[in-house]
């Protein structure tokens, strides 16, 4: 049995407690003017909130594997993220002020010069100004991950033209849609799911390619998704691989057996959707007497358990004009391709969801994703290779989208 990690759980408690306090403080300092009836109503409703947010946090061990429970538990998931982002904003600001005023305390006693937290009317004017900033931008991020509800089936098309010099002439033009990360067991409106499938069919693309996580963690969350999923149509075919949640990794199983036939059952609905799955193995593409090679690797990453072997999946491929790599992770990327495989020409990968939070604007492009992932969402190059990192179908976790949109990629080859 594994140990109980007493000491991440102290350190966690306390996060808690530092962040309740400074959250509190600045609740109660920035309503100190209010009347008084105002006040106790503003702190009594702050107070129900914060008991209900601790409600809903331990309700999830019970309601989790709940599929009648999953609209209210979506809610409860945003309704907690929310409120802990509202308060962690509102204690940084708080934590700033606190570390400012000590700043200059010590300044004042090393210059022997009055320090200007005893100043009066300038400090209390910088604290107020810093408790009102955290508060705005706190509600302001509060509201928006409940306005992200509203964009988990809000499809974004993002179309790339790329050029390729040893593309064969009977693929110029060919048009490649690419969807990842479908997280089929988050899912709970199939009206809204069905939308994004006629979009894909709408493109009307040469080759589908599905770079993984069909599914959170069990295949069974697919079932009622089915018949959606295989509407999806192509002139060549639909390719899928899989991602780091379809081995069931992130599941509590009974026995090693019942992982492993749930593993197998998701190959089995890969086959009823009428997609070629690939698992460290590559096809042959022909048109007009012509050749392209589609490579397809199992989950290899960089920070997450690996179980692929490219070097295994490549075999075959070698003769191939022109390559095309299906990589669930990003980070396999920098890892492998880019060093052991510079004739592959393009690489498709997704993970990153681009963290489901962030600014995705044609001037602007950021989200936190960026300080874990190099690559995290759209299209990079290096020399003559490329690689384009799908956004998500689906989503995980925050059933919500803020800022970065669920997208269906279309890319155009084409040869230079």
């Amino acid at each position: 049995m594994r140990k109980f990690p007493v000491v991440r759980f102290i350190i966690f408690i306390i996060i808690i407690v530092l962040v309740e306090y400074y959250a509190l403080v600045s609740i109660r300092t920035s309503i100190k003017d209010v009347k008084p009836l105002y006040k106790n109503l503003i702190m009594g409703s702050y107070i129900l909130l914060t008991v209900a947010w601790v409600a809903v946090f331990f309700s999830f061990a019970h309601f989790r594997n709940s599929a009648t429970a999953k609209p209210i538990m979506n809610f409860g998931m945003v309704f907690f993220m929310a409120f802990f982002v509202f308060k962690v904003t509102m204690a940084s600001f708080m934590l700033i002020d606190d570390v400012r005023r000590v700043i200059l305390y010590i300044y004042g006693l090393f210059s022997g010069v009055q320090s200007a937290v005893d100043k009066g009317a300038k400090v209390i004017t910088r604290s107020a100004f810093l408790r009102q900033i955290g508060l705005i931008l706190g509600g302001t991020l509060f509201g928006s991950f409940f306005y992200g509800m509203t964009n988990r089936h809000k499809y974004k098309v993002k179309k790339e033209s790329l050029n390729f010099s040893n593309l064969p002439q009977a693929f110029d033009g060919l048009k490649v849609v690419q969807i990842s990360d479908i997280h089929s067991g988050s899912f709970t409106n199939k009206a809204g799911v069905q939308r994004g499938i006629d979009m894909i069919n709408e493109l009307q693309p040469d080759l589908v390619l599905f770079t993984g996580d069909l599914v959170n963690s069990k295949s069974d969350e697919m079932l009622g998704y089915i018949n959606i999923f295989k509407q999806i149509s192509a002139t060549i075919g639909v390719y899928s691989i899989f991602g780091n949640h379809d081995y069931g990794d992130y599941h509590q199983w009974k026995t090693p057996e019942e992982k492993v036939a749930n593993l197998e059952e998701l190959k089995q609905i890969h086959k009823a959707l009428g997609w070629n799955l690939l698992l460290d193995e590559n096809v042959m593409i022909e048109r007009a007497g012509e050749v392209i090679n589609i490579i397809g690797v199992e989950n290899i990453s960089a920070s997450f358990q690996s179980y692929g072997s490219l070097a295994n999946a490549y075999q075959g491929a070698e003769s191939a004009p022109f390559k095309i790599l299906m990589s669930h992770d990003p980070s396999h990327w920098d890892k492998e391709v880019i060093k052991d495989f510079n004739d592959i020409d393009l690489t498709l990968s997704g993970h990153t969801h681009g963290f489901q939070f962030g600014i995705d604007i044609p001037w602007i492009k950021w989200s936190p994703a960026k300080f874990i992932y190099k690559q995290w969402a759209g299209l990079y190059q290096k020399e003559n290779q490329y690689i384009y990192v799908n956004r998500g179908f689906g989503f995980l976790g925050y059933p919500g989208r803020v800022g970065i949109l669920p997208e269906i990629t279309l890319l155009e080859l084409n040869r230079a």
